[in-house]
């Protein structure tokens, strides 16, 4: 038995119970009930912490390192933390980067910071955090930025980064505790996996619990085999499937979520999904055009809106709906029978499959100069999905060729998951 553990999960179920409890006898209905301190009285105006962090960048750079020092301070004053995160610690490590690159950029923006922290905060629930622990979380924060920045440390400096993630942190406490009456995840079970080439597979799972999704939206899978690591995939709802859920998912390196899905799971397995979120959406004008484009196993997005489309409007009469699809070759098609049928009965909308090009040449560039071949483009919104490489390339084409960059919608990973 492992003491540290049964601990925690008492203190978590203590904790939810007495949180349920206080917002069942609340007068007033739902309040922000954190139990910590890290919650700003007032509106955080982060312009003056964005500068001094900036100008005392190299101090801490690079974040990394800042990083391996603040996750050393965290296990050895609490080890039992050290369950509630994967065995390899690299992921997590670049992610949290990320994040802390994200606030420092954002700092003047508290609105985009509060929305960005909130979806962390909401998603975050299925890792087990309390509010307590991200007390411990900014405590190891001010350890390793007094080891890292060494003789640069300034009390200044230590309370800009302590203000700036207390911005990230009370924004994802409070959308946590909104979300209290939401599971912080689902069970389900592989019901169905086909390999559709060496390193992707298609499998369909059912959850058992109803699981509500919007197509577009992304959801976090876990593998047994992994316990507490987490990567995204678009959902598709299975027609008449009884509530079951495909996911496609590629391989693209050893030892991590994708390659335990492609290689390591079966039918009668059980994995947890995390609660959906996401920026894609089909939602806008009733009339006018819709470009969607996909690279890879991004189709699984533009599947899930294409169905959604229809289930929920019928045929979307008055608008036109344009369908680039990229692969690196004609097996890339995994889904081609799908694919192939889709024009069929449908007036509305155009499929365009990209493949191939001149020796040499990136495919995926194949997939930017086809969208973009006819010049300006022109629709109300366009929706992007892929890996993040080919997403950026083809937002940043899509810009240039004449939409505004709040026409175009993807969900570039901001690094915490």
């Amino acid at each position: 038995m492992n003491t540290g553990i049964d601990n925690y999960h008492a203190l978590r179920a203590r904790h939810e119970a007495m949180r349920l409890r206080r917002r069942m006898l609340s007068p007033t209905g739902p309040e922000h009930l954190t139990g910590t301190d890290l919650t700003p009285s007032e509106p955080y105006d982060g312009r003056a912490d964005q500068r001094c962090i900036r100008d005392h960048l190299e101090a801490v750079e690079p974040l990394e390192e800042l990083i391996t020092h603040l996750y050393r301070a965290l296990f050895a004053r609490h080890p039992s933390m050290r369950a509630l995160f994967p065995a390899s610690m690299a992921f997590q490590q670049a992610h949290l980067a990320a994040a802390f690159r994200y606030l420092i950029e954002h700092l003047d923006q508290p609105a985009a910071i509060t929305a960005t922290f909130a979806r962390l905060g909401r998603d975050h629930r299925k890792l087990g955090l309390l509010p307590a622990q991200y007390t411990a979380f900014e405590t190891a924060l001010r350890e390793a930025l007094r080891a890292h920045a060494d003789r640069y440390w300034t009390a200044e400096l230590e309370q800009a980064w302590v203000r700036m993630l207390r911005a990230g942190v009370s924004a994802m406490v409070s959308a946590a505790d909104e979300a209290l009456h939401e599971p912080p995840f689902w069970s389900a079970t592989v019901t169905d996996h086909q390999l559709r080439d060496s390193d992707l597979a298609v499998l369909r799972v059912r959850p058992h619990e109803e699981y509500r999704f919007r197509g577009g939206e992304h959801v976090a899978l876990e593998s047994p085999r992994l316990p507490h690591t987490w990567r995204r995939y678009y959902p598709v709802s299975v027609p008449g499937g009884e509530g079951e859920v495909e996911f496609h998912v590629r391989c693209t390196a050893p030892g991590g979520v994708s390659e335990a899905l492609v290689h390591g799971t079966g039918r009668g397995d059980v994995v947890r999904i995390g609660p959906p979120e996401g920026n894609l959406a089909s939602d806008g004008p009733e009339a006018g055009g819709l470009l969607l484009v996909a690279w890879d196993t991004g189709w699984a997005a533009m599947k899930a809106l294409l169905r959604d489309l229809e289930s929920s409007r019928g045929q979307p009469a008055g608008r036109r709906v344009r369908l680039f699809v990229g692969a690196e070759g004609l097996f890339g098609f995994y889904d081609a029978d799908c694919l192939a049928g889709l024009e069929r009965h449908r007036s509305w909308l155009t499929v365009v499959p990209v493949t191939g090009g001149r020796p040499g040449e990136d495919p995926r560039d194949r997939l930017v100069q086809a969208v973009t071949a006819t010049g300006p483009v022109t629709a109300d919104r366009a929706l992007v999905a892929g890996p993040p490489a080919p997403v950026r390339a083809i937002t940043a084409a899509l810009v240039r060729a004449g939409l505004g960059h709040e026409q175009v919608l993807q969900d570039l990973p901001l690094g915490i998951g």
